[in-house]
């Protein structure tokens, strides 16, 4: 066994985690320590972005692909049709991720889908532009 600080942290760490995972008792009594703190700490986390602005610009970014991902992988799963036997499609995939679309059999007659290069559509809506 490793007596070295980093070692024993990582132990420490990978006890702590299997231990909320194996006893729901623990779970709890981390989940209220942790409400607890939060509550003593009330503006911690607006602090804390304010002063990371490296950090916050990669937390937003991340979270901007993870949601353009979700959408992705809602049309992805998307085969709600009223009625594909009657209809012959023809499908167009423009874009950074027209790969992930591969699987979408969403169709009307045509579909084209075209993903903006920058969030222009999003401006225009904000501000009650109709397109």
């Amino acid at each position: 066994m490793c007596s070295q600080a980093d070692c024993q942290r990582r132990r420490r760490a990978d006890y702590h985690r299997h231990k909320i995972e194996a006893d729901p008792e623990y779970e709890e009594v981390v989940r209220d320590s942790r409400k607890k703190w939060r509550q003593a700490h009330p503006d911690y986390q607006k602090n804390y972005w304010r002063n990371h602005t490296d950090a916050a610009e990669q937390n937003r970014r991340r979270q901007r692909q993870r949601d353009s991902k979700r959408r992705l992988q809602n049309l992805v799963k998307n085969n709600l049709v009223l009625d594909l036997k009657q209809t012959e499609a023809e499908i167009y995939l423009f874009g950074p991720a027209a790969g992930d679309l591969v699987k979408n059999n969403l169709v009307g007659s045509q579909l084209l889908i075209f993903q903006p290069v920058t969030s222009a559509g999003a401006i225009l809506e904000k501000n009650n532009v109709m397109v």
